[in-house]
């Protein structure tokens, strides 16, 4: 635990154990509505969906956006040689954060509480970014 890779690793697994989730939702709502998988070909198609089953997918996509910034970022720390115990910590920090969003978005989708989340994941990643800038 002591890698700043770790959490990278963490992340990764997030991502994978919501895309299951989001095919194990998905694919047995698309056959109790009757839609032929072919009708999912175009962006918005299926919305006819339950909210439950598209809130998971939404997260999926969630993740495979502002996430990659966090990537890029920990990846320079850690070849930079800039990794230390204060940039481990605020990269668990953004992973935690990310767990409590699909969290939150997978089940109540409370919207203020999904964006205080968000926003607080995001300085969290300012942070990370602003502390590399200084060192410049």
């Amino acid at each position: 635990m002591s890698s700043i890779l770790t959490p990278v690793l963490a992340l990764v697994c997030l991502s994978l154990l919501v895309w299951i989730w989001m095919y194990a939702t998905r694919i047995p709502a698309m056959q109790r509505a009757k839609l032929n998988p072919q009708e999912a070909r175009f962006p918005g198609s299926l919305d006819v969906l339950p909210d439950g089953v598209r809130q998971v997918a939404d997260n999926y996509n969630h993740l495979m956006e502002q996430p990659t910034i966090f990537y890029a970022l920990v990846f320079y720390i850690f070849l930079a040689g800039h990794s230390d115990p204060t940039h481990i910590w605020l990269a668990w920090a953004y992973v935690g954060l990310r767990v409590v969003h699909t969290l939150v978005q997978g089940t109540a989708n409370i919207v203020n509480l999904r964006f205080l989340v968000f926003a607080t994941s995001t300085i969290v990643l300012m942070v990370m970014a602003v502390r590399e800038l200084m060192v410049l």
